[in-house]
Parts: C-alpha cells; structure tokens; sequence
C-alpha cells in the first residue's frame, strides 16, 4: 500500500510528537526539550528526550532515534504503513481506500480465506488439547513444565487419533477441500482420500508479525516419523522469511533477540522471562530471517544445541547474521544440551549469566577449532596455527581489526604473536585475498579516529543548524554540502539546507526520506550534544571548532583522492591554504 508524501507529511504534522509519546510513557518538561524513561532499553534514568521544535526524539543512552513514525513503528512494533494508519486515526484523517485489480483482488480473497481455514484449525488443535482427546498431548506439555499460562500465550494444541478429523472440522465451517488442501493442512491421496499429516501430534502454531496464524509445526507422540513436521510453503507461509516466536519477541525490550533451534526452547525461555527468544521453522536460519531479525537490533545471542550438529549450525548462523550486520555472540550451554534443559537444571538466573558472559563469535569459530585438534601431537598443533591465521584472514579485511583479535587470541592461546603475523603474512602473499599484512601504525590508529571526529563535527554542525536555521548564511561563506563527506550527512545537509533556505526546515519530514534501517541514524544527526557555552565568547569559539573540524576532514578526504588523482592535486593545495586561513581567522558570526 502506498500513501503520497504529502498525505504523510500531514498525518506526521497533525501528530504532536511530545502528545503522541506522551501518552504511552510519563515525559516532564526539562529546559527547550522533554525527557523520560527510555521504552527501548531497560532504562532507570531519564535518557530520553523529546524536542517539540524539531519534532524528534533521542535516547542518549541505547541510541533509539526518530520522529512520531518512527516510535510508533518501533513502541508498537508495526510497520510504517500500520502506524500511519494509527497516527490518522488518532488525528481523525480519513485514509484513502486503495483500488485493486480483479486479479489482485481474487488473489487478496484467497489469502484471507487460507488464514481463515488457518485460525479454525487452529482453534480445533486447542480445543482438542484440552479435551479428553487430548490428555496425551497435555501430559507431555506437563512433563515438559508448561504453565497454563504458557500454553495459552502459544496457542498449543494436539492433532487426534487420525487425520481425518481436522479436515471433517474444516468441512463442517465451511471450506472447501481445495482451500484446506492449499492452507496446507490436509493433501490428496487415492489411499486416503483428502487427509492430514498432522495426527497424533502435540501442535505448535505459527503466528506472523500480525498475530495471524499461518502454518503448524507439530511433534509426534510415538515413534512414528518425521518426528517433527511443519506445513508445507503455501501462499501465506514462506518459512524462510518468518520466525517462530518472533510475534512475541519483537515486543521485548530486551534490545537483542536469542536464537533457538527449536519451539519448546523458545516457549521454555518465554515462560522463563526470556521474552526475546526465537527460532528458525524447521529449516537452517536464513539469510531472510537474518535480514528481519536486522530490523529490530543489531545484537543476537545463539543458544543452539551443545552438541556436534548444534556446533555446526552455530557457526553457520554466525556468518548468515555477519552479512546483515548483526553481532553474534554464542551462549555456552555446557553440561546442559539446550536452553529448555539447561533452564530446568540451573534456574533463570545462571542462564541470564550465561548471556552476560556470551562468547564473542570469533573466540568461538576459533574454540571450535581447538577442540578439533590434538594440542599434545606438534603437527596437528601447528596445522591448528594455521587454521588461526586463515581465519584471520578471512574473517577481518581490516587490517587493524586483524590485529586486535591476532593479540588477542594469542594470549588465549599461548602462542608467540610474531609468529602469527608472519603466517598471517604468507598466506595473504599466497592469494588470500587480502593485502599484505602490515603491524598497523599510530597513523593508522589515528586515521580511523579522524574519520569519527569528522562525523560527530558534522552532525554537531548539522544539530546546531536545525536548533539556530539562522545561522545558515554565516555557515556558507566557509561550508558547503560537499564538505560532507559521508554519503548519508550529505544527503541530509542538502534538504536541510534547502529547506532553510525556502523557509520550511522540518527535521522530523527529513527523517522519512530514508530507509526504516538508517532512519535513526538520520535521527541522531539532529540531536548530537552540543558544547556547553555560558558566554558569548565561548559560544563563537565552539562554533568556529566545529566549523573548522568540518572543513579539515573534508580536506582531508579530498587529498586522499588527490594523491591518485594528479588532475586534483591544484585543487587540493588551494584548499589546504584556504584551511590554513581559517584555522589562523577562525570563523565570523556577524
């Protein structure tokens, strides 16, 4: 569904940022902005605050930034779409109705028919487990310590005696075999006619992001095989773009999510208080659930299996979650086998323990690898080494990043590091796909903490700008939109200064240009602390600091270019002189 700038722009400025938030946690009044207890982290001071001028928001604690969207996707957990909606409704703006196509709207009809036949099989399975059917299935769920309460919140059911009886219960409310047969609850077959797979089975919906039930996994009880079967892919479940628990899950406040491998380690840690806990569908994690998971945080602890295949899909899943920038960390479940079992014998609080003390990712490719080997034989020690610094060197293409985990593993390990660099060496020479391996410098050091000082100057002169949009013709006799040198500050400094310049400067408008995934970076440009000034004095150098600070990076990243460029080496002295001017000058605000 799509709704025009305009339309949106209206629903955001009908929606009073400081009433809207307001109104799901307590905010007070502190000087130009208000604050209050972050909803994002588990906050005990009030590290949030609220600008009505700007129409944004800043946790200056976890970093959650955005405008009135924003929060509402992110408090409610919804999508952009769904919290426009809420934000008219509240404003009383009547949305306008979408017209579909005969075909999409066929196909539209057939997907609520299929979540319909979904939910009323849904609806048979719970019933069943608590019926006198049933008693096999609540004497398992029993064993395995679930609460009522527990039961309830996922739904739990139990198939009967044979696969007729579902289908028989889906006839009856009445659906047609064709719709049963493709919600993938019951085949075809000229043995059994229209049947289900699921029977004599303790069941586990499975719910998307809108509480819609959308498939079934169910466990045997018996010998029977598979011992685990899920619905089949239909057109409403795709299982390597959802995940089981995550309806819930995305609501935590937990600011990461634990990944499990199966649903009663997922409903153990629920009902453990481990609200943040989810599961692939009977499949490998994917790179789709990766992505999801992506949405919401960047950090997600693995509680798989203690054991060899457990090992294996960890380190799979490691490197799913590296390439959608998420951190993985890999909670040690040792002596116990999963989360379910290790919870039972240890309790909630050495489990929490547990994740506090969660290896780094790297620490456990590399233990793995140690297990591997037999560290009394020399050869298999030395081919232990090399492993090392292979993984180094596929692992890290930064050589500074290298380095910090070289020091560090070999400490762990005992290993002389000089040793290690020249390995790392002679494999990058032999086509590893790195460049040569050099001991960083202090330059080097120094270069990546230029890099930040040049973003937090261009984000402070950014903020400065959207408190004070006057100053904007003082700031361009020395900066220009180009001086921003990342991609993204630039991009925000040309509608910013554009807009001040046409006298309709909205920093929460500039927030939905971007994707949901740089939104609160975006966010932030506009919220950086400023230097505390008590005197006019004071307030003219800050400002001149940070405007030269800008320049500087900027001339900096031109003459990088500059040295493989020859055409640009005239330019880049005639901005050296001029950097050299202002540094001597310092910057006017009259």
């Amino acid at each position: 569904m799509y709704y025009s700038d305009d339309l949106i722009a209206n629903v955001r400025s009908s929606s009073d940022i400081v009433d809207v938030i307001g109104s799901y946690i307590s905010l007070t009044k502190k000087g130009a902005n208000y604050v209050g207890v972050c909803p994002f982290h588990n906050d005990h001071t009030p590290s949030f605050s609220v600008s009505r001028s700007k129409q944004i928001y800043k946790c200056f604690a976890c970093g959650e930034a955005g405008n009135v969207i924003t929060f509402i996707m992110k408090y409610e957990n919804i999508t952009f779409v769904e919290a426009v909606k809420v934000l008219a409704d509240r404003a009383g703006i009547k949305l306008p109705e979408v017209e579909l196509s005969d075909a999409e709207k066929r196909k539209a009809n057939k997907k609520l028919r299929l979540l319909e036949v979904n939910k009323e099989a849904a609806t048979y399975f719970y019933r069943c487990l608590r019926s006198p059917h049933g008693e096999k299935g609540m004497k398992y769920f029993r064993d395995r310590g679930l609460s009522d309460e527990t039961m309830q919140k996922f739904g739990l059911g139990f198939a009967g005696v044979n696969g007729h009886e579902v289908v028989d219960f889906l006839r009856s409310k009445g659906f047609s075999d064709e719709e049963i047969k493709d919600s993938g609850i019951a085949s075809v077959s000229e043995k059994n006619g229209m049947s289900s797979p699921f029977w004599n089975r303790v069941m586990y919906p499975i719910m998307d992001a809108n509480h819609r039930v959308i498939g079934f996994g169910g466990r045997v009880l018996g010998d029977a095989k598979p011992k685990y079967l899920n619905s089949p892919e239909t057109e409403i479940f795709d299982k390597r773009r959802n995940l089981y628990g995550f309806v819930f899950a995305r609501s935590s406040r937990a600011g990461n999510f634990i990944l499990c491998e199966g649903y009663m380690d997922v409903i153990a840690m629920h009902q453990a208080g481990f609200s943040q806990a989810v599961a692939s569908l009977g499949t490998a994690f994917t790179q789709e659930q990766a992505n999801l998971l992506s949405r919401y945080t960047k950090k997600v602890y693995l509680a798989y299996d203690s054991d060899g295949p457990g090992v294996k899909a960890a380190l799979r899943a490691i490197e799913i979650l590296k390439s959608a920038d998420i951190s993985g960390r890999v909670i040690d479940m040792r002596p116990a086998k999963d989360p379910d079992e290790f919870i039972k014998a240890y309790g909630t609080e050495a489990f929490q323990k547990r994740i506090d003390e969660a290896e780094n990712s790297f620490y456990f490719l590399i233990r793995t690898i140690h297990d591997g080997y037999d560290q009394s034989d020399p050869e298999q020690r030395t081919s232990f080494y090399k492993d090392i610094a292979r993984k180094l060197c596929e692992e890290f293409k930064e050589p500074l990043e290298r380095e910090n985990y070289l020091i560090a593993i070999c400490e762990r390990y005992g290993i002389n590091a000089d040793n290690m660099r020249n390995m790392v060496t002679d494999l990058a020479a032999e086509g590893a796909g790195l460049p040569i391996y050099q001991k960083p410098k202090t330059t080097v050091q120094n270069k990546g903490k230029e890099e930040d000082s040049g973003k937090l100057a261009q984000s402070m002169l950014l903020t400065w700008l959207t408190d004070e949009p006057e100053l904007l013709p003082k700031i361009q006799k020395y900066v220009t939109t180009a001086d921003f040198t990342d991609d993204m500050y630039r991009k925000v400094a040309e509608r910013v200064f554009t807009d001040i310049e046409e006298g309709k400067l909205d920093p929460a408008a500039v927030i939905d240009l971007f994707e949901e995934e740089e939104q609160q970076q975006v966010a932030g440009l506009f919220q950086a602390k400023l230097p505390d000034t008590n005197t006019p004095e004071e307030r003219k150098r800050a400002f001149s600091d940070i405007i030269i600070k800008v320049k500087e990076n900027s001339y900096n990243h031109f003459a990088e270019t500059a040295l493989t460029d020859m055409s640009k080496l005239t330019e880049s002295i005639r901005l050296k002189k001029e950097l050299e001017q202002l540094k001597r000058t310092g910057v006017s605000l009259s």
